[in-house]
């Protein structure tokens, strides 16, 4: 089956992105050096790092700061729906859009779907979403587990990006899209299996890459009578540079124009991955540059976009390779394994609890908890947090005059901190303290992302959305807000 999509009045398009990477970033020679013995063919993928969740992150959580990054300058209350394009949504029956709706505090009127069954889950949503005509959030994240001494531990990454999509103030603008869906098993994961399968890599090249794109490429231009010489930017996730430079052949578009895979940097991110490709292209695109985008798994989808004047806010802050150049070296091969439960620690008395969640108590609190909104005194203007019946300023101590007062976006420092090596953590030391947030209120909370020692008293800090416990006896996950490290690339 097959489907051209052309774009009419009005014009839509990308008018905001966001990405994240996690900051860790993982040696792959570390992964090869750790697995040689098993697999020799390791040692030539050595080179480069991929980019790993921690141990408090995942799909949502990532989702969460890549939608932040996009809507930081925009209006939230223009958002009409959200699409969360995953492989790996942590939840298969709770929506898991809906949990990203409530962490970034948008209207409960907002249209929330999950999408997933396909690599090119994010790219078929985006084709949705400009479709649409409407202002639409699009977010994409994966978190791959990967079997160990495989070929794919070597190349995945985990990571996230988000589009938002309108007919205002394009950066982007949509011209068409051709599309096909043909059974074609590159790999797979059955229903409850831990790990993908992947077939025969000149297989998945010579049947995959090379016939499926070429041919949805050549349609979409010959639809949109676009000459190949026209395209600035070829982005194509999941190929290497050989493949990469055949298609583009094939096509008779200039291999120069072919993008960067960033599998180097951080490793092929899934379903997100051609979002995050698209927003680096983006970053380096010059005004009126057209832009080739390719999501492939299942079939194909080929979007092309032209971009606007609009498109050099990115130049300055270059917000992808940021994120690139933001991440910290890790070579602990043995700690990515226990973070992603591929080996099991004995973590001692201490970890053996009963973490059954009050969805009641959740419910009722939940706009405190996933949204992070506290209080604001109306009589006395003193923000708290939580919100409370009673104002906690000693001097006022008012019932019931607060306001909604949002948290998760004010700067905040640490006031005191403790590193606590007896407490569990799975990540330890286990790091919290007093933060102080700029205008008013301290709050107790957790610490993420710093490195031991990395803590002390006036350190700048953001507020992440993260992992706080998991029962894993009924497999539910509750997430919560910590302080994390305010530096370049957030």
């Amino acid at each position: 089956m097959q489907q051209v999509q052309n774009t009419s009045t009005p014009v839509t398009g990308i008018t905001l992105v966001g990405s994240y990477l996690p900051r860790t970033r993982l040696l792959r020679k570390a992964i090869a050096a750790a697995n040689s013995w098993a697999n020799p063919g390791l040692v030539s993928r050595g080179r480069g790092h991929r980019a790993v969740c921690s141990h408090d992150e995942d799909a949502i959580t990532m989702a969460v700061a890549a939608a932040r990054a996009a809507l930081a300058a925009g209006d939230c209350d223009a958002i009409k729906a959200l699409y969360f394009a995953s492989t790996t949504p942590p939840f298969a029956d709770r929506q898991n859009a809906g949990i990203i709706s409530e962490a970034l505090s948008l209207p409960a009127s907002l249209r929330t779907l999950d999408a997933s069954g396909s690599l090119r889950c994010a790219t078929s949503s985006l084709i949705a979403a400009l479709s649409s005509g409407e202002t639409q959030l699009l977010v994409a994240a994966d978190k791959r587990r990967t079997q160990p001494a495989s070929a794919m531990e070597m190349t995945v990454g985990d990571a996230a990006a988000a589009v938002v999509t309108g007919q205002q103030e394009l950066m982007a603008t949509y011209l068409g899209s051709y599309s096909t869906s043909v059974d074609m098993t590159d790999h797979y994961r059955a229903q409850h299996a831990e790990f993908d399968y992947q077939l025969e890599e000149r297989w998945i090249r010579e049947e995959g890459f090379l016939k499926l794109i070429p041919q949805a490429i050549e349609k979409l231009l010959a639809q949109r009578e676009l000459d190949p010489s026209e395209i600035a930017h070829l982005v194509l996730p999941g190929t290497d540079g050989r493949t990469g430079a055949a298609i583009a052949k094939r096509c008779d578009i200039a291999q120069t124009t072919v993008c960067n895979n960033l599998e180097l940097e951080c490793g092929n991110s899934g379903s997100a991955h051609p979002l995050l490709m698209l927003n680096y292209a983006l970053e380096n695109a010059q005004p009126g540059e057209k832009i080739l985008l390719v999501g492939f798994g299942q079939g194909c989808d080929v979007l092309l976009f032209e971009t606007t004047e609009l498109v050099t806010q990115l130049h300055s802050e270059k917000p992808v390779q940021n994120l690139l150049d933001g991440g910290v070296e890790d070579d602990n091969y043995q700690r990515y394994l226990s973070i992603n439960q591929l080996v099991q620690l004995d973590w001692g008395m201490r970890a053996e609890r009963d973490n059954k969640t009050s969805q009641s108590a959740f419910y009722r609190h939940r706009k405190t908890v996933t949204g992070f909104i506290g209080g604001r005194c109306e009589h006395c203007d003193t923000p708290q947090f939580p919100r409370r019946p009673i104002c906690a300023n000693p001097e006022c101590r008012r019932p019931g005059e607060q306001h909604d007062e949002p948290f998760k976006d004010k700067p905040a420092s640490v006031k005191s901190f403790t590193e606590d090596w007896l407490a569990l953590c799975y990540n330890p030391p286990l790091k919290y303290g007093n933060v102080r947030f700029e205008g008013g209120g301290v709050v107790m909370m957790e610490f993420t992302d710093f490195d031991v020692g990395e803590v002390q008293v006036g350190t700048p800090l953001r507020m992440e959305f993260r992992i706080k416990d998991e029962d894993s006896k009924r497999g539910f996950r509750r997430y919560f807000w910590k302080a994390g490290p305010s530096y370049s690339g957030r």
